[in-house]
């Protein structure tokens, strides 16, 4: 017996849903019946997306680390829909290249709009969630699982958020409210293909340990999401096989180390460097500041 919920007239927010993951989230949930709120940073591509969509939609310009602004998009949503079914939190931002070189206003930014952004999501729809007895996904990463060099920032936050969630299930449980993890390892976005533009992180990325080393189709990634929230499922797996190293995961940021080698790492820091210092790296992060999503 399948224990999938309909979809159809269910209210569902996705932040980060102007491209990626939350845009093509965002279509295939109103495919399914949902109507859909879109909240990001890039007003005319989630107007575009919200002409795409099947069924009714609407979207909002709006920051995920702004708590007043995020209460207000809330409120709004509410009354627009009269209710608030599901609620993605998948804006997201990423940077990359040694810790010590890092910009600090970077570095930060990616903790503030990827877990405190989550966060503050969360604690604006949590009252319309408690009253539907709906469901929160957290959009977490393989970087939850095996931090990887050169990521700090962005594997800290990832490995935050499903803390978070973790955290917060147990909490409100009681009120009815569903919380899951969704983990995604790299995925074809925005994104991932602008850290592909770094050549260190590329040249990284093709040393990691198969399949960790590809990049994944997009659609199908968003398939395994959108089954998850019908099932209102704890944990969510984008690409099958990552479920299958949730087990040894204590070993896995010493495996990914080894793999890479102190050699290659001592190789690498200095590229990351040079390119840090001539503005060279991190743009696909920075890029990533309009909208995310990718692993």
């Amino acid at each position: 017996m399948s224990n999938r919920r309909s979809l159809v007239g269910q209210v569902a927010v996705v932040t980060g849903a102007a491209r990626g993951i939350g845009a093509s989230l965002a279509r295939k949930l109103s495919a399914r019946g949902a109507k859909v709120a879109l909240i990001g940073l890039e007003p005319t591509e989630l107007k575009a997306v919200s002409e795409s969509l099947t069924g009714e939609s609407a979207y909002w310009h709006a920051d995920v680390t702004d708590a007043e602004a995020m209460a207000q998009v809330a409120a709004e949503v509410a009354a627009r829909f009269g209710t608030v079914d599901i609620v993605v939190a998948n804006a997201g931002v990423a940077t990359g290249g040694p810790f010590a070189d890092s910009d600090d206003a970077t570095w930060r930014r990616v903790i503030e709009v990827n877990l405190v952004g989550s966060a503050v999501t969360c604690r604006a729809f949590l009252p319309a969630l408690k009253d539907s007895r709906g469901y929160f996904l957290q959009v977490a990463s393989f970087a939850a699982l095996t931090p990887s060099p050169m990521m700090s920032a962005y594997c800290a936050s990832k490995s935050g958020v499903e803390a978070f969630a973790h955290a917060l299930r147990p909490e409100v449980g009681p009120f009815g409210v569903r919380v899951g993890v969704a983990y995604l390892t790299w995925t074809d976005t925005d994104m991932v293909r602008g850290a592909d533009e770094d050549p260190v992180m590329r040249d990284m990325r093709k040393r990691l340990p198969w399949p960790a080393n590809r990049t994944y189709p997009l659609e199908p990634a968003v398939d395994r999401l959108v089954a998850g929230i019908e099932r209102r499922a704890v944990h969510i797996y984008a690409q099958s096989w990552v479920r299958a190293v949730v087990p040894i995961r204590g070993y896995l940021p010493s495996v990914i180390g080894g793999y890479l080698g102190q050699r290659e790492i001592r190789r690498l820091v200095p590229r990351f460097s040079e390119l840090t210092r001539r503005g060279l790296v991190g743009q696909g992060g920075a890029a990533a500041e309009r909208e995310k999503t990718g692993s």
